[in-house]
């Protein structure tokens, strides 16, 4: 591959080896976004170099790596590419500022100062009436105290039962996934773990990075294209690996799921045409 333009001799940008894979194999920017789940805008602004309409570095690092993937360019090459690009143009946004200074010294309108004024004597009024007067109640017989009653007919009221002592306690719930399942990085490789709700984690994990897939997900799953890079674990208990390597794959990871696996081998995502 060659390491500037044709034309001008200027260096490839990864956006530039990226789209000359992709229309040498005949591809439009929709089929890779079918092949990588990544959203077509996204794709597009990785391909022209407009990191600011990305999320963050890492998402751009993480998409440029997996359109490599797609399009079967040198992962490595592009990801160099990206990082100088981004340690010279990505520029987060200016916040925008308020165009209407605040004046501290604005107060309510005298009329609201007014009105305010006059529901507070009101309602100091109502209450000084009502606790100090008896014109808005109606004397009530007063009843002596139910313990006092009991007392003077030799009675004593039942003594309330300590927790535990009659009662069962309240059992913990159990949670539904079957253990806690988590995710150990042995190396650098990108992850997307979702469920029937939506996307968990979309991200690059580097070696040491661990994550706890949530206990109350709903069917949760994995693609990540080096699941031997991952170290799977059931309650601590180390679980067999996802796959080889070889190519991308997508699997379920709920507790349940990973210990009726066995011998089954994981769901194999389709490589890249050409």
């Amino acid at each position: 591959m060659m390491d500037g333009d044709s034309t001008t001799g200027a260096p490839r940008t990864a956006g530039m080896m990226l789209r000359s894979a992709r229309e040498a194999q005949g591809l439009t920017l929709s089929d890779v976004a079918q092949r990588t789940r990544i959203p077509l805008r996204h794709l597009e602004a990785v391909e022209d170099g407009k990191f600011q309409a990305l999320p963050s570095i890492t998402y751009a690092m993480g998409f440029g790596r997996a359109y490599a993937r797609a399009v079967g360019v040198d992962e490595t090459e592009v990801a160099r590419a990206l990082r100088a690009e981004l340690a010279a143009n990505y520029q987060r946004p200016e916040p925008l500022q308020d165009l209407e200074p605040i004046d501290m010294r604005r107060g309510p309108s005298p009329s609201v100062v007014i009105v305010a004024a006059a529901i507070a004597i009101l309602l100091l009024l109502g209450v000084g009436l009502y606790f100090g007067t008896s014109l808005f109640r109606r004397d009530e017989p007063v009843t002596a105290p139910a313990a006092t009653v009991a007392g003077d007919l030799g009675m004593l009221p039942p003594s309330p039962t300590p927790a535990g002592a009659g009662a069962a306690p309240a059992s913990a719930p159990v949670p539904a996934g079957g253990g806690q399942v988590t995710l150990a990085a042995t190396g650098t490789t990108w992850v997307r773990i979702f469920d029937d709700t939506g996307t968990l984690v979309n991200k690059e994990m580097k070696e040491g990075d661990r994550y706890d897939v949530p206990m109350t997900a709903k069917n949760p799953q994995i693609r990540t294209g080096r699941p031997d890079l991952l170290t799977v674990t059931v309650n601590g208990s180390n679980v067999p690996s996802l796959g080889t390597g070889e190519r991308p794959v997508t699997v379920a990871i709920s507790a349940e799921a990973l210990r009726n696996r066995g011998s089954a081998t994981p769901t194999p995502t389709p490589s890249p045409a050409g």
